[in-house]
């Protein structure tokens, strides 16, 4: 016998009712980003790995240990895409999108990175990812940080916080990478593994070192506050009095970095203390080198991106009640004629002028069965069709929710007579 199939390990399925959360956070999302002028676009899953060792750089843990990563019948190395930033960049490059141009643009969808699989982090994760390119103001930086702010709000997401850096110029973080890297080589022996391979190509990813045994080497390094430049110090102040004048609390976390040379200015992290350790629940920060580093004319650009596993489990923990959907009406039909006839009169309940949700039994089964599903289904009053009904035109109309007497009603009349037990109670 052959063993029993199961999901990829890191790959997990989601099944109702907790997509409904999903459906829920994707919905308020997508409203929210609608209403602040943002547009979705949808780019490959799979794009060439040319594209991610550019972007994300080969020095770094997703492209050297974290990529699914193959190639394709012709021969082209293809990769199932570990985060969405590079595929936007490309699509606008390729279409045209940008010369003289400002997009806002949004995205979800699946991502995928071979890691060890924890709670809220999965080989296959999902993010929204929020992309504006062409602004080079604060302004920009300030919209994107507050209307993460009136997320949180909405989906009633408390204990979250706002730490945010500025990385400066692609010049002044060379002299601040000099420094580091001649700090760290002072103490190289006390290195891992990791950082000592980061040294010389990507010292500044070794203030984002977890391991314990670093935190007071790191705390001890240079800051790179020290090294900006004039332009950035005005840039990072504009975002400060805006967000200021937004009511979004913030801390400055000097260790807040990216390691890449396309990022500049801007970083900033939302965190949690309700996650154990993993603690990001949205990140991003402006790349305006990454426009030209792929081949580009040189593009100022923002984004951020946020995990949604985790997005769902703070709703959680936040006590979000699970958003249920459930049937108005539940047809209930014995008998060939009335089976028959239950199709018709449920699509004209679902013509109606006012729509109602209508689930029409499906499966056989006698009368009681039936109205056991009618009454798990949460439908408010249960039509219920016989063979007499067919011979009358009528249809029987039972309350499912409330102590009320059944009663007969002409099909003609079958929408108006629901009508009044779906009516909300006044208060």
């Amino acid at each position: 016998m052959s063993e029993t199939l199961q999901a990829i390990r890191g790959m997990e399925d989601l099944l109702p009712p907790a997509t409904a959360i999903w459906q829920h956070v994707e919905s308020t999302l997508r409203g929210l980003l609608l209403d602040y002028g943002y547009q979705e676009i949808r780019v490959p899953i799979v794009e060439r790995t040319e594209l991610f060792k550019r972007s994300i750089g080969e020095v770094t843990d997703i492209v050297e240990k974290e990529m699914y990563t193959f190639d394709d019948r012709n021969g082209v190395s293809i990769t199932l895409r570990p985060e969405a930033t590079a595929g936007i960049v490309r699509a606008c490059m390729e279409h045209g999108l940008l010369r003289n141009q400002r997009q806002k643009f949004f995205s979800a969808g699946p991502m995928f990175r071979y890691e060890k699989p924890q709670k809220g982090r999965y080989r296959q994760f999902h993010q929204f990812d929020v992309e504006a390119l062409g602004f080079a103001g604060p302004d920009i930086d300030a919209e994107l940080l507050i209307l993460l702010a009136r997320l949180w709000r909405l989906l009633g997401i408390q204990h979250v916080s706002l730490q945010i850096n500025t990385l400066g110029t692609a010049e002044s973080r060379q002299m601040y990478r000099a420094d580091l890297t001649a700090y760290f080589r002072e103490s190289f022996d006390l290195l891992d593994e990791d950082s000592r391979r980061r040294l010389d190509r990507n010292p500044l990813r070794i203030l984002d070192s977890k391991n314990p045994d670093l935190q007071t080497l790191v705390a001890g390094a240079p800051q790179l506050n020290r090294y900006l430049d004039g332009a950035s110090e005005a840039h990072f102040t504009g975002l400060r009095i805006l967000l200021d004048d937004a009511g979004v609390a913030y801390t400055v976390n000097p260790r807040l970095v990216r390691g890449l040379d396309y990022y500049g200015r801007t970083v900033f992290e939302w965190v949690t203390d309700r996650l154990g350790s993993q603690g990001a629940v949205c990140a991003g920060g402006r790349y305006d080198g990454l426009v030209s580093h792929l081949g580009g004319e040189s593009t100022p650009a923002i984004g951020f991106a946020i995990g949604l596993e985790r997005l769902v489990e703070l709703c959680a923990l936040a006590g979000l009640p699970v958003p249920t959907r459930v049937p108005d009406v539940y047809v209930v039909a014995v008998g060939d004629g009335a089976t028959r006839l239950a199709f018709r009169i449920a699509e004209s309940l679902r013509n109606a002028d006012s729509p109602l949700r209508v689930e029409a039994h499906c499966g056989g089964g006698g009368f009681k069965a039936q109205m056991k599903r009618a009454d798990r289904s949460g439908a408010t009053v249960a039509v219920i069709l016989g063979e007499d009904e067919v011979a009358t035109g009528t249809a029987v109309l039972k309350p499912l929710r409330a102590e009320v007497e059944q009663q007969k009603v002409a099909l003609a009349e079958l929408a108006s007579a629901i009508r009044p037990y779906l009516a909300k109670p006044e208060l």
